[in-house]
Formats: C-alpha cells, sequence, structure tokens
C-alpha cells in the first residue's frame, strides 16, 4: 500500500504566499445532496454516468495549471471506475474518503458510520492502491447533532476530516464551530479541517467553492480569500465537484426550483474560474495543509 505522501505544489511566482489546499468531491451529477428527494438510489446504475470522463478532464484542468489536489471519493464510484482512481493517484493526487453512497452522517447510526467507513475506506485502498488518511462527510454532514463521528474517525486512523461548515445553511452547517483547524477529540493528533470561511462584522459566510465559487462574481471570491489570508493568516480549504465543469449533463425537471438554480447556473465558466484561481493562488493537496495545521498545534 503507498502511502499518501503530498508532492510538489505550483509556487511559480508564489513562493511567499500562503499554502490553500484544493479539493474535489467526485461524485456523479445525480448524487448530489440537492436532489436526493427526487432522485431514488436505486436507479442510479440506470442512468447516464458522466462521473469518468468529468474526473478526467479534471485531472487535465490540473496538469494544465500544475496543481496536485486531493479527490473526496465515494466507494460507490471507485468500486465502478477502479482505472479512474489509478489515475487520480498515478498523477500525484491524494484519494481521500466521501463515504460509500454521499449517506448524509447524521441519518446513520454510529455502528452505520463506521460499516459505511470500512466499506468505503478498503475499496478506494484496494482500487488506487493508496493508504486513505483523509475524509469528507457528504454534504457537510458532521455537525451538532454527531459528536460520534469525530470520535470514531479517530479510532479508525484518520488522520483529518474536511467535514464541517462552520455556516448557517438550509442543506447543512454547524454554526458556532471553529472556522480553523481545531482538534475535534481529546489525546488524539486527529484534526477536523472546515470548509473555508470569510468573517464580515459578526458575520459569517460561505468562501470555499462549490455553488459560492460558481455563482457569483470571481473578483468577490479572490477577495474574500486574501481578506482571510490578511485578517486570520491561514489557508483556504477550497472544493468543487466534476460536475460542475459539465454544462452538458441531463438536467433533473422535477427538482426544486432553488437546487436547479445553484446545480445549472453558470456551469460553462467554471472551468476558466478554476484555471484563474489556479494562477492567482499557491495549491497544494489537503494532506499537505493538515500536516502544517498540525505542526502549529503541537
Amino acid at each position: 500500500m503507498q502511502d499518501a505522501r503530498p508532492e510538489s505544489f505550483a509556487t511559480a511566482g508564489k513562493a511567499d504566499a500562503l499554502l490553500n489546499a484544493m479539493s474535489v468531491d467526485i461524485e456523479d451529477w445525480f448524487q448530489v445532496g440537492a436532489f436526493e428527494t427526487v432522485i431514488d438510489r436505486a436507479d442510479w446504475d440506470q442512468l447516464e454516468h458522466r462521473v469518468e470522463r468529468n474526473s478526467e478532464a479534471v485531472l487535465e484542468l490540473f496538469d494544465e495549471a500544475g496543481i496536485k489536489a486531493t479527490f473526496f471519493t465515494l466507494g460507490w464510484v471507485a468500486e465502478r471506475y477502479p482505472a479512474l482512481m489509478q489515475k487520480v493517484a498515478a498523477a500525484g493526487h491524494e484519494i481521500a474518503n466521501h463515504g460509500y453512497d454521499h449517506a448524509r452522517v447524521f441519518t446513520l447510526t454510529p455502528d452505520q458510520f463506521r460499516d459505511d467507513l470500512d466499506r468505503s475506506r478498503k475499496i478506494l485502498q484496494d482500487t488506487s492502491g493508496q493508504k486513505v488518511v483523509g475524509y469528507r462527510a457528504p454534504s457537510f454532514s458532521i455537525d451538532q447533532r454527531t459528536p460520534w463521528a469525530h470520535e470514531i474517525l479517530a479510532e479508525q486512523g484518520y488522520a483529518y476530516s474536511s467535514s464541517v461548515a462552520p455556516i448557517n445553511h438550509d442543506h447543512y452547517g454547524w454554526a458556532g464551530s471553529p472556522r480553523f483547524a481545531w482538534k475535534p477529540v481529546e489525546q488524539s493528533g486527529f484534526i477536523e479541517l472546515p470548509v473555508t470561511t470569510v468573517k464580515l462584522g459578526n458575520r459569517v459566510f460561505a468562501a470555499g467553492g462549490g455553488g459560492f465559487f460558481r455563482l457569483l462574481p470571481y473578483p468577490l471570491y479572490e477577495r474574500s480569500i486574501r481578506k482571510m489570508h490578511n485578517d486570520d493568516g491561514r489557508g483556504a480549504i477550497f472544493y468543487f465537484h466534476p460536475w460542475e465543469i459539465d454544462p452538458g449533463q441531463p438536467r433533473v425537471g422535477d427538482a426544486p426550483i432553488k437546487s436547479k438554480l445553484r446545480h445549472y447556473t453558470n456551469l460553462r465558466l467554471m472551468r476558466a474560474k478554476l484555471l484563474r484561481a489556479g494562477q492567482d493562488f499557491k495549491w497544494g493537496r489537503v494532506d499537505e495543509l493538515a500536516a502544517l495545521e498540525a505542526g502549529l498545534m503541537r
């Protein structure tokens, strides 16, 4: 089993910049939380699969930008596309766990969560040949309802989780939780790396990527990250999904209007915006940023 050691990240013109972590949540267009009430899991295998081609397009984008990233991957995807996992690992990216089939953590019991971790981790390690030490909960679903989840991750030997969104949101969020790396389990080196937010006055806003990055003008994102760098002196944790660079994906007609607006807006603009972010900031893998944060906590 290969150790998931970070490789060098793009540093041209950015030697003194803060390191930010680039991450991709590998799931197909029909597996997103926004569609979970209108698309049945039992139908997934009968739908058009686009995750392999879209993930390969992400690999090409990262190669063009000189970025090494972390791919939080569903076991369901790795099980069906083992060659994709091998390509991701061979390109120097980190493979990390995103659960088996995108079940939100707060819908599981502790025993079900253990089983989900075991099943997905084995598939990811077997298909990639890489040791899996990172985890991201589907839809950032570790929150105040699941105080046991971090303890189970620490018990199972994970080095870090990036599963908490410290904001108020209609789909997820743990408002009031720490905005930056913290240790949720006493007597353990395991750390939580929350997705990035920016603080404006007394309010905290999402600034970690995904829909925020795709829907709003790029200069607003750039200013948000630079404000966080200047005010807090910490690197950002960015995320997006392969379907976000796929304007040709099928449309889900019976999804809620809000979900459709969030999911389909500005898909054609996403690739160019990602390349621009790749040029403007210094990026590495999540395990690399986790190691830096852990060192600061010693």
